[in-house]
């Protein structure tokens, strides 16, 4: 990727809110937005997704001119034409060369990407997991995100999803690691985008507590024995001199 180099976006959204009626204020329990035209002049790069409460739905692999469903089973609900993305990605290119002209070619603004590498879920030794790289505020969505595996680069087990528009015009995208937790390995997140001086690198590892030693165990019982001991001393002492007072001045009342 070079950096600083020169970008124009376009971005068409129909967003639908869902509400209960009668009610004066609006609050929305739902979101869809329906038919994310994404295309800018670096590379010849376009996108089209479907959402539903931020959720992806589905994109279309304009490439391979197919719909990917983001779970395989939403395809068994309903169909959606590639053709009709396919047209509105042609419809944003044209109005996209009219706005690079009427803005005298001023280029986009670069943000500062944020990321953070966590787990999908809690990490156990010898057992399959899988690696997030978050990369959030990603304006425009141009960037390359890259695994690396003790210091080399990581080709298989690597997955992307498609730039998740938000609500203020910035962009966000998570890329997948699937991996086997081991002590002696580490994992690091590579991000490039042009509003990094430099490619930012997000390092992991992990984090797995130290397991106590045969003698540190033989400590800690002989501890809590010894304690389980005094208590039930302190204990015996303190019935025995209730059991003498309660005797002593049952004795006082009688005389």
């Amino acid at each position: 990727m070079t950096i600083k180099q020169a970008l124009i976006l376009e971005t068409l959204v129909l967003t639908t809110m869902m509400s209960p009626s009668g009610s004066e204020d609006i609050v929305a329990d739902h979101v869809g937005t329906y038919g994310t035209n994404v295309y800018q002049t670096y590379g010849a790069f376009g996108q089209f997704t479907y959402e539903f409460d931020g959720d992806e739905l589905f994109y279309v692999d304009l490439e391979k001119m197919e719909t990917v469903w983001r779970l395989p089973e939403f395809s068994n609900f309903t169909k959606f034409e590639t053709q009709s993305a396919l047209r509105n990605i042609v419809v944003a290119k044209r109005n996209l060369d009219i706005l690079i002209k009427n803005s005298n070619f001023t280029p986009a603004t670069n943000e500062i990407p944020e990321v953070a590498v966590f787990p999908k879920s809690s990490v156990t030794l010898g057992i399959p997991n899988t690696l997030i790289c978050l990369v959030d505020n990603i304006f425009p969505p141009v960037i390359n995100i890259t695994w690396f595996y003790n210091g080399r680069l990581v080709a298989e087990g690597v997955a992307e999803t498609t730039f998740y528009p938000k609500n203020d015009h910035s962009f966000l995208k998570l890329s997948y690691l699937t991996f086997l937790p081991s002590t002696d390995d580490f994992y690091d997140c590579r991000v490039e985008h042009w509003g990094l001086d430099q490619p930012l690198l997000m390092h992991w590892e992990p984090e797995i507590p130290t397991p106590m030693s045969e003698l540190t165990e033989t400590v800690v019982c002989a501890v809590g024995l010894a304690v389980g001991h005094v208590g039930i001393v302190v204990g015996t002492i303190l019935i025995i001199r209730v059991l003498r007072s309660g005797g002593a001045s049952g004795r006082r009342r009688t005389t």
